[in-house]
């Protein structure tokens, strides 16, 4: 008698009825008017999941994904069952703040996964998922360079392999807090794992640990951020938050395999967003001027730019909060959720929801003001474009090297050089310069060399400080008060271009960056160069660093201050 394979069909017949579950549950969703989400494409936080028993979580049939202190997110199956209502009910009176979603059966039991890895954990006090956020806050007080941080490190070494892991982790975020890290860097290599922290844009190595932790360390970072233990040659990303000294700190964690093992990178967030405001962005008073011009239309697109880790995401922050106000709906897309903000519907990226597919389910949910992460490609330029020329005012970012660059690098991405016009508002470029510590800057008159920069800058600038030559500048020196680094802090470097009449003909005429610099002078507005030397004159920062960062060699004031035949000959060409 024959025998048949129906393997595939129940596969088949089993994955039909998953894709309409989850069909069903978007349907269902929009008439009960609560959001819908899809487990599997975000990273659950693993402090959150501990708020809900596995066993009232399952009955319930809910999981609780996101917690920042008292609030917190969670997905249920259906809002009309008794045991998900009672439950949400506890939860209300034991002080939590709910935000729910509605989530299908298959993405509930990918998020109960996660309960696994917390029985399959050897417990340290409370459990492998905890840190002891009382020994960071004593350790906080105690590390005021990086080399104390080290010491400690080292005094621990005699601590039980279980202690010892768990005090690494607490004084690892301990001293990133202490000394205002923004990033901690762990990077295995043969013989050991060298720890690094970003400190005002700059890495400082702090110590190399032994090799021996490294398979530990990591396990146990991995848990906290909700990453999965047994995938060792995939990128993963991932998110935990813990406070101290009253504080949320949320950690985004990334982590990529290497020739000697995985590398993790942890980005340390204060969700409290109290410095997004614009007088804190360090705009000159020109471009505030501008900016706060701007973000009064109602529509539009303003594009930030420049390259990662130059404040563009804190900017679009900013212009966030200066535009919330009462009867405006605002709506971001961004990849990861960088900070909570009351009050505004945030969504992230995964793999079904690309800032493409996220943008036009967007446009249908009636928003007024859209941020869009950033711009990759050409269908999320061309629908940016087309969300601003309807009505909405969008932000996003681009990856250019400075304002004008953004132009050709539209066009290149396919957006149509004669609908930039009539959607892009403003442009922006930016970058972070270090400021110098107000303890130990020195200052001293600038050099031949120097002044001849200052001066050929100077020039082009439409509002130039009041600082006159001879030129007293500073530099850095370094003390207690700034690690013996000579700075302290960070502060923004600007430019940017409006997209008036002749910025617009200049676009459609002849797009090369130099026309439409010299199209866009009448504007007043300063180059980053012109911007970064006001800072300079003004004690801010140094020059030498303000020419790590910006390339004082390009720019408006050496432009040509007529065509060249060759330009004659090129126009001659164009179309």
């Amino acid at each position: 008698m024959p025998k048949f394979d129906d393997t595939f069909d129940a596969d088949r017949l089993a994955e039909l009825r998953r894709q309409e579950e989850e069909t069903l549950i978007k349907s269902l969703s929009l008439q009960y008017g609560i959001q819908y989400i899809d487990l599997r494409g975000i990273t659950l936080n693993p402090e959150a999941i501990k708020v809900l028993p596995e066993q009232a979580a399952q009955e319930g049939k809910m999981v609780v994904f996101e917690k920042v202190r008292k609030r917190v997110s969670i997905a249920i199956r259906n809002p009309n069952n008794p045991q998900t209502q009672k439950t949400l009910q506890r939860l209300t009176n034991d002080g939590y703040e709910i935000t729910t979603y509605m989530t299908s059966t298959i993405s509930l039991e990918h998020a109960w996964e996660r309960y696994k890895d917390q029985k399959n954990t050897v417990a340290v006090k409370h459990g492998a998922l905890d840190i002891d956020t009382d020994n960071i806050a004593a350790q906080v007080a105690k590390f005021k360079k990086p080399e104390d941080v080290a010491e400690h490190l080292l005094n621990i070494r005699t601590l039980n392999g279980a202690r010892r892991i768990s005090e690494t982790l607490e004084t690892m975020f301990a001293g990133a807090i202490a000394l205002g890290a923004s990033d901690i860097h762990i990077e295995p290599e043969e013989l050991g794992i060298r720890l690094r922290y970003r400190l005002d844009g700059v890495l400082h190595d702090v110590i190399d640990l032994e090799r021996h932790l490294y398979e530990r360390l990591i396990s146990r970072l991995k848990l906290l951020a909700g990453m999965i233990l047994n995938v060792r040659n995939e990128a993963q990303d991932g998110r935990f938050t813990f406070t101290i000294i009253d504080k949320d700190v949320e950690v985004r964690a990334s982590i990529i395999p290497g020739a000697a093992g995985e590398s993790m990178v942890m980005r340390l967030l204060d969700p409290t967003v109290a410095s997004f405001s614009m007088d804190k962005l360090g705009l000159n008073d020109t471009l505030l001027g501008v900016l706060e011009e701007e973000l009064k239309r109602p529509n539009g697109l303003i594009v930030t730019t420049g390259p990662t880790g130059s404040g563009k995401t804190t900017a679009l922050y900013a212009f966030l909060r200066q535009t919330h106000k009462p009867g405006i709906k605002i709506i971001t897309i961004e990849n990861p959720v960088e900070y909570k903000l009351d009050d505004i519907v945030q969504t992230q990226t995964s793999d079904d929801y690309t800032f493409a597919s996220g943008l036009r389910a967007v446009l249908r949910q009636d928003p007024d003001i859209i941020m869009v992460g950033e711009i990759r490609d050409r269908e999320v330029a061309e629908t940016a474009i087309h969300a601003a020329q309807t009505g909405h005012l969008v932000f996003s970012t681009l990856h250019t090297n400075s304002a004008v660059g953004a132009f050709p690098r539209l066009i290149d991405l396919g957006v149509d050089y004669r609908m930039i016009g009539s959607s892009v508002n403003l442009i922006l470029g930016q970058r972070l310069v270090r400021v110098l510590c107000e303890h130990c800057k020195e200052q001293y008159r600038a050099t031949s060399e120097e002044t001849r920069t200052i001066e050929k800058i100077i020039a082009t600038h439409p509002a130039p400080p009041p600082n006159k030559k001879p030129y007293t500048i500073y530099k850095a020196a370094g003390c207690e008060k700034c690690n013996h680094t000579g700075f302290k802090g960070r502060a923004g470097v600007y430019e940017a271009i409006r997209v008036d009449e002749a910025v617009e003909e200049a676009v459609i005429r002849d797009p090369r960056e130099h026309v439409i610099l010299e199209a866009a002078v009448p504007q007043g507005i300063p180059t980053m160069a012109e911007d970064g030397i006001g800072k300079v004159l003004t004690g801010i920062t140094s020059l030498q660093e303000l020419q790590r960062v910006v390339d004082l060699t390009d720019g408006r004031h050496t432009l040509k201050t007529k065509s060249t035949p060759e330009d004659d000959a090129f126009l001659s060409h164009v179309v």
